[in-house]
């Protein structure tokens, strides 16, 4: 007995190792192993361990103590199961077959349906006839999944880790999640198949993936996943991970927008508003946007707001505008900001106030809104409308405003860098500005750009180079409401007229001029009686060229007046009084006029 106890006592232990890594334990990694609770047969270093192994084949395995004894008591049945006898579910006592059975962990089966509906109906989470708890079900699976993947989001947005370079544990529980998400996702979980979507679509962990974004979107969405139907359409607008398609895109907005989605009623509203993937509707528009605006959509508000602002869809209103864009801003909307700073500033919808005006221009311009750092920066150029005029810090706006792209912005800049306001003089760089506005389309700077190239101003003369700008800016206000156009139309008048950088045409240089005439130009007003005067480009008539010169006169061009005083001289076009005649030239004498001041020796000669 004595040498037994011995023999005994010398027997090494069992080496513990861990049923899914084979980590020993008392190794760094498995300081201590722990049992399975439901058969104490393996064990395992960490929870990790154990879900993985449970999923892998444990669950096909794991059978209680006191199921095992029965099974030992009863031999007999040790190859029998449900199916093979025709046994029925004892939860429906409907017949169990091979499509329809689930085999928990205890080894008992049951319909597929009925153990859902039992978790369905939040009764205790256990089998129904030997009471083992239940394994997860596809709706815990993914929530736990979500917490892993929300921790490690979360570790990314506080900077402490890159979406590309996580830790290693981090590593592991977006592994971790995957693998729950995808198991839940087998069984159909539509939260899974979206989670699945978004892991793909925001790359964290792993190389962005669009096309496996797409496709996991694209289940949960047939499905009526909302939130997979709005992403699905994002995703088909833009051409990601799928073949752009407004068209599709609209249709799967549409089916989120039906189901209350925000954010999809807006992205209908939208694409309504400019007839993208489907007809144009400006009523339906503004029907899709209000009822966005209405759940708090910040940007739906302030598209509700431009809607009323331009009469789009619904009757122009600019006090609902001004409503709908407080909303937005309140919120913290940066375009709503700056529009309802816009408005404040013109007292449309309310009453004019630029001290709010310019609070909420600063606002959107510190957020990085470049049309309200433009606007400031405008205001700021000016001064006055409450601020005082500061060239620096308008400088620092539009400059911002202009790296955005902003056209207006680099316009502007490039008439700081002319005039040395704010910045240094830099004729060069007033030129890269400028040309940078007018490539975009900015009549103003396309108008100065042909300035610049006329008088070689900051770049090589060139007349052909300035009639070509001075010609796009007039091609583009055909209604000439820019005051900087109406001097352009006179400036490439006289270049038609003289045969510079364009072939001479003294017809076209009349039409330019009277263009240029009628909006009140002086010096387009003289030039054009001088052509009329003298029959070039149009019908001689002195009574049409006193007309135009007297209009030029009246405003204080000298040169206009000594014509006018001529006319009176000769009587051409006019009665003929000398009397008016000295009055006109001595009024352009006193201005400097030479040929009038000439004129007037040798008329008292």
């Amino acid at each position: 007995m004595s040498t037994e106890k011995k023999d005994k006592k010398n027997t090494a232990p069992d080496l513990k190792i861990c049923s899914n890594c084979s980590a020993p334990e008392g190794s760094a990694s498995a300081p201590k192993l722990s049992a399975c609770s439901r058969c104490s047969l393996v064990v395992y270093c960490s929870r990790d361990c154990q879900r993985a192994h449970w999923k892998a084949n444990h669950k096909h395995h794991c059978i209680t103590k006191a199921d095992r004894l029965l099974q030992s008591q009863d031999p007999s049945d040790a190859d029998s199961s449900a199916l093979s006898t025709g046994e029925k579910c004892v939860i429906c006592q409907d017949q169990l077959t091979d499509a329809s059975a689930t085999t928990l962990p205890c080894n008992h089966v049951f319909h597929n349906t009925c153990v859902k509906e039992l978790r369905a109906f939040g009764v205790e989470q256990v089998c129904p006839l030997c009471r083992v708890p239940l394994p997860p079900g596809t709706d815990q699976l993914c929530e736990e999944a979500i917490l892993r993947y929300f921790t490690v989001l979360q570790l990314v947005k506080q900077g402490k880790a890159s979406k590309s370079a996580l830790p290693d544990w981090a590593k592991q529980e977006v592994d971790a999640a995957l693998v729950d998400w995808r198991a839940a996702a087998e069984e159909g979980n539509l939260r899974a198949l979206y989670s699945l979507g978004h892991h793909f679509n925001s790359h964290v962990g792993l190389a962005q993936n669009d096309t496996e974004a797409a496709s996991w979107y694209e289940k949960a969405a047939e499905k009526g996943f909302m939130e997979a139907q709005y992403n699905l359409g994002l995703m088909l607008r833009e051409g990601r991970g799928v073949l752009q398609s407004d068209a599709e895109a609209f249709r799967w907005f549409q089916k989120a927008a039906d189901q209350g989605d925000a954010s999809a009623q807006f992205n209908v509203s939208r694409m309504f508003q400019n007839g993208r993937g489907v007809v144009r509707n400006e009523v339906k528009a503004f029907q899709w946007s209000k009822k966005a605006a209405d759940q708090g959509s910040t940007k739906a508000q302030c598209n509700l707001g431009t809607l009323y602002t331009t009469g789009c869809g619904v009757a122009r209103n600019d006090v609902e505008a001004v409503s709908w864009y407080r909303k937005a801003a309140e919120q913290g909307d940066v375009t709503a900001q700056c529009n309802l700073g816009v408005m404040l500033d013109a007292g449309r919808g309310v009453a004019q106030n630029d001290t709010e005006a310019v609070r909420w221009l600063r606002k959107s311009a510190t957020q990085g809104s470049s049309h309200a750092q433009c606007k400031l920066g405008l205001k700021l150029m000016s001064g006055g409308h409450g601020v005082a005029q500061n060239y620096v810090e308008a400088a620092r706006l539009l400059q911002m405003a202009a790296d955005s792209g902003s056209a207006d912005a680099q316009c502007a800049l490039a008439t700081l860098f002319l005039n040395g306001q704010g910045v240094a003089q830099s004729d060069k760089k007033a030129v890269q500005w400028c040309k940078k506005a007018a490539g975009q389309g900015n009549i103003e700077a396309q108008c100065m750009l042909g300035k610049f190239f006329e008088k070689g101003c900051g770049v090589a003369q060139s007349d052909v180079e300035a009639a070509q700008w001075y010609s796009k800016a007039v091609a583009q206000d055909k209604a000439n409401t820019q005051a900087v156009v109406v001097e352009t139309q006179c400036s490439l008048g006289s270049m038609y007229e003289d045969g510079r950088g364009v072939a001479q045409n003294n017809f076209e240089a009349a039409k330019l001029y009277k263009k240029a005439a009628y909006q009140g130009h002086a010096r387009a007003q003289c030039l054009l009686g001088g052509m009329i005067g003298q029959g070039r480009g149009a019908a001689k008539s002195y009574t049409e060229a006193f007309y135009w010169c007297k209009k030029a006169a009246d405003q204080g061009l000298d040169i206009a007046q000594f014509v006018v005083g001529q006319l009176f001289e000769k009587g051409r076009g006019v009665e003929q009084s000398n009397t008016k005649a000295m009055h006109y030239l001595k009024m352009a004498a006193n201005q400097g006029c030479a040929p009038a001041q000439e004129k007037l020796r040798n008329m008292r000669l």
